[in-house]
């Protein structure tokens, strides 16, 4: 029984290959492994299991499988053959050699294996050379960049060479074997800024995909040394160590993806204790005085890319553990610093908020409520810890953390402000007389009231402070900081009209001031962020965004201050976007629930009366077009109405939006991959995406079509897809190796009319790839039946697109006409309605069938001429043609005079 069901699934496996499911096809023969013992079906198991490693290209275990079929007969030639090409792709060109060699000793006439091996004899030959080579050349590198009196261009030369030479598998290999680890920290003893640049360089080529060299790295340079080169103030330096730190935790954990096997797996067998070393300087320099402001970003940049996990189903979580221990009262203090005091750590503008991101990524990774408290518990002491009755500065610094930490996990820095003294304390700093003072407490103020119970307690406690603030100051950064306070304040209610917190017409008062900073280009980079974080408060507001699209020179001045490089100016700039537009998500309202709200005295959001007018999009769809920085729902707002697409497309928006819909979160690709659908569907995509860019297009579009989007993205989707396949056939055949054709059938099937329309419409321009048209002509499915009964259907369009596909492919092969016969006992029924059909494209399409068939076959043609179909094409063929009719009555004559050629009717004079 075992062996009959081993044989079974040995040809499921080979049906899957057929039709190119190799993972389904792998699946089965492993199953048959596993049931029998006959020699020969374990041979042709593994050799056909290699056969699917080769095509999904797991070429070790392609390599694996065929080794275990030459095991049981050596002069398998298929498994020799599939030995050898998975070889070639490892890099093992003289084992695959060897195989190709026995293959053709074995069948000395097949042309396939002369020509293979004498390709393989060429690339040996060229690797010997470039490997002998090599070596000389490292050699003379290194002299001219130890030698102090090379000129300039030789050495800058030479340090290139170095650098690209790492960067290759073999290159790495052979500096690494010619004592180049010693001769790279040679050069990084000269302490020339280009040299030292260059030995970085080479070495982090030389770590990426390598475990045992990248440890002998570590350990050879030491990571002291790596933290001090990196704490330079230098930023090309500083980012070039940075990248070799993330090269070598990348070998050391595995995240190189790369298979380590053999020795090299041998050679190391545990980094936990490496990796616990980096991450241990990494936080010393956190606190480091001698580590300028970019050397600390970068630590930060490698602490928040490798302690979390990446995957919260992974369970282990002890890196994050082991950084809350060592490390978080580290980042506190960085939090915690205030740049005007004297004590404070080197900074750039970006320190403070990848700090507060470290501390968010960490919290998020805790696994227990345990583990929560505990980080909880380090912050509130570390806080309370600080306050000090006799020393501002150290309060100042609480309340600092306390502002750092509401950017990074809010939920705990609500409950922080809950402490004893905190919230009392910023209201006092706010009356200080100090400016560093009165900066910090208004900060913490803005951060502090996001939630609206907070908001609520501030404006009873800190408004009246705030605008004597705001009144009395001369300091324009504390002004400005001020009016965003109040801004905060002033839309702590969001959308809801109803819990506005000011007056009418005060939040249009706070955002003319805010545009009036915003276009002032006297005042620094830093100051006028804080007036476009004013405007992503305010611009909830109906009456503020009308202004603010109106105000071009302020919306201009929006745009170029997130061309700078202070990247915390984005989010601000995307929310005032996001606000402008009405792109935010929107909670569905229930008007059961609104009732039951009402009856229960509770409160309902109020929707202010001008949102939905919709004047806002057209005025912003140039800027947000020529910005390509915005959020990605700015971009499918713009793109809901046709109109604005010529505008998007003109201003590059095609451009932008790839990018954005193959990277980032899973909601924004989405987003962005549902307004390149629109474009897409419209859109001439030559213009839309010129070049090579149009074929980025397909992979979103694609994404689109899963069942877990909704009906409008699946449509869109479709028609985009329809557009582009229209075009070209290497679009199609790019669709096609995207595996989109399973979902546009899938979608053929669906009861909603208009998605059966759009995915047919799609596949009757996909029926013109030879790939598609084999899937119609391999036998066990119902791809053409299907396309058969949708002729049949009362949709006027799906009939008109089904027709144009099975003309096509019944034009392009004699077997599809047969098999159309075959498919369903109403096919001829249906093909004589399309020939009758009132729709003139539908009955083209038919009457281009009704010749197909005849043209493929006499005894085809003999059954067409002896039912009701010759009768049709008499009267349709009789008529006089006049300019809409013309092609309908030539193809139905063509048909008449096929029937002629056969005999089976004779012209009437």
């Amino acid at each position: 029984m075992a062996e009959a069901e081993a044989v079974q699934l040995k040809e499921e496996g080979n049906r899957h290959f057929q039709l190119q499911d190799y993972k389904a096809a792998t699946k089965s023969y492993s199953q048959a492994l596993k049931l029998t013992k006959d020699k020969a079906l374990l041979a042709t198991l593994y050799r056909n299991r290699a056969a699917c490693g080769l095509k999904t290209e797991s070429y070790v275990q392609a390599a694996s499988d065929a080794s275990r079929a030459i095991d049981i007969n050596s002069s398998d030639i298929k498994a020799l053959y599939r030995r050898c090409q998975a070889l070639e792709h490892l890099g093992k060109l003289d084992q695959a050699f060897k195989d190709v060699q026995r293959c053709a000793t074995l069948e000395p006439r097949n042309q396939n294996f002369q020509e293979t091996l004498r390709r393989l004899n060429t690339s040996i030959q060229e690797k010997l050379r470039v490997q002998f080579s090599t070596d000389s050349r490292v050699q003379k590198m290194f002299e001219i960049l130890l030698d102090e009196n090379s000129e300039a261009d030789k050495s800058e030369k030479a340090a290139n060479n170095l650098i690209v030479l790492g960067r290759e598998e073999a290159g790495a290999e052979k500096i690494f074997q010619n004592n180049g680890v010693a001769l790279l920290l040679q050069l990084l003893d000269t302490k020339k800024p280009e040299l030292v640049l260059a030995a970085v360089r080479t070495l982090s080529g030389m770590c990426s995909g390598h475990r045992a060299r990248a440890t002998v790295i570590l350990h050879a340079v030491r990571i002291d040394r790596i933290c001090s080169l990196m704490a330079v103030e230098n930023e090309e330096m500083s980012l070039a160590v940075c990248n070799l730190l993330q090269a070598i935790i990348d070998s050391l954990s595995g995240e190189d993806k790369q298979e380590h096997r053999g020795k090299e797996e041998a050679l190391v067998l545990d980094t936990k204790k490496d990796l616990k070393q980096i991450t241990s300087h990494l936080l010393d320099m956190l606190v480091s005085k001698k580590v300028s402001g970019q050397g600390r970003d970068q630590a930060l940049n490698l602490l928040n890319k490798n302690v979390p996990r990446k995957d919260l189903a992974i369970h282990d979580n002890s890196r994050t553990i082991y950084v809350v221990d060592n490390g978080l009262r580290k980042i506190l203090k960085v939090v915690g610093q205030v740049p005007d005091l004297p004590s404070c750590l080197p900074l750039t503008d970006n320190t403070r908020m990848l700090a507060s991101i470290l501390i968010n990524k960490l919290y998020d990774d805790l696994r227990c409520d345990p583990e929560r408290d505990h980080f909880r518990k380090i912050c509130e002491e570390y806080i309370t810890g600080k306050f000090d009755p006799q020393d501002m500065d150290k309060n100042l610094n609480a309340i600092q953390t306390v502002s750092g930490i509401l950017q990074g996990p809010f939920d705990l820095g609500n409950q922080l402000l809950g402490l004893k003294g905190v919230m009392e304390m910023m209201v006092a700093l706010c009356g200080s007389e100090r400016e560093t003072d009165q900066l910090v407490a208004v900060e913490a103020l803005i951060h502090a009231s996001t939630k609206l119970s907070r908001a609520t307690f501030i404006i009873t406690n800190g408004v009246s402070l705030l605008k004597q603030i705001y009144k009395t100051t001369k300091n324009e950064k504390i002004k400005i900081r001020t009016l965003v306070g109040l801004c905060k304040l002033g839309s702590a209610g969001g959308t809801d009209y109803g819990l506005r917190q000011f007056a009418e017409g005060s939040t249009e008062k706070l955002a003319k001031q805010c545009r009036k900073w915003l276009c002032n280009t006297a005042i620094d980079t830093r100051t006028r962020h804080w007036a476009v974080e004013g405007l992503a408060y305010l611009t909830l507001d109906a009456d503020v965004k009308d202004d603010f699209v109106q105000d071009v020179p302020a919306l201009q001045a929006m745009f170029e201050l997130a061309k700078t490089s202070d990247k915390t100016i984005l989010y601000s700039v995307a929310t005032t976007l996001v606000n402008c537009t009405n792109s935010y998500d929107v909670k569905e309202v229930i008007p059961e629930l609104v009732q039951l709200a009402k009856f229960s005295k509770q409160h309902v959001p109020e929707e202010h009366p001008k949102v939905g007018l919709g004047t806002t999009r057209r005025d912003l769809c140039y800027e947000a077009s020529k910005g390509g920085r915005t959020e990605k729902a700015v971009f499918l707002a713009l793109c809901d109405n046709p109109k604005d697409r010529g505008t998007i497309v003109a201003q590059g928006g095609g451009k932008a939006l790839i990018p954005l819909a193959l990277e980032g979160t899973d909601v924004g690709k989405v987003k962005a991959a549902h307004a390149l659908a629109k474009i897409a569907a419209v859109s001439n995509p030559d213009i839309a995406f010129p070049g090579e860019r149009v074929y980025e297009v397909v992979r979103p579009l694609v994404s689109l079509l899963d069942t877990q989007r909704d009906g409008l993205q699946n449509y869109e989707a479709l028609l985009g897809l329809t557009n582009l396949s229209g075009r070209s056939d290497k679009l199609r055949q790019k669709i096609f190796k995207e595996r989109a054709l399973p979902d546009i059938e899938n979608y053929m099937f669906e009861n909603h009319d208009q998605l059966r329309q759009a995915a047919t419409e799609c596949m009757c321009n996909m029926v013109l790839n030879k790939e598609v048209q084999e899937r119609f002509l391999a036998d066990g499915n119902d791809r053409l039946k299907l396309v058969v009964l949708l002729c049949g259907e009362d949709d006027g369009k799906v009939q008109n697109a089904a027709a144009g596909a099975l003309a096509m492919l019944t034009a392009a092969h004699k077997k599809l006409c047969l098999k159309m016969t075959q498919v369903t006992t109403q096919w001829l029924e249906i093909l004589q309605r399309l020939c009758l059909h009132d729709q003139l494209s539908v009955q083209h399409r038919g009457l281009v069938i009704a010749y197909n068939l005849l043209a493929a076959d006499a005894e085809l043609a003999k059954k067409l001429v002896e039912s009701e179909l010759l009768e049709i094409l008499t009267v349709v063929g009789k008529q006089e043609p006049d300019e809409k009719k013309a092609e309908v009555v030539q193809v139905a004559r063509e048909c008449l005079i096929k029937c002629m050629d056969y005999g089976f009717i004779k012209p009437v004079s």
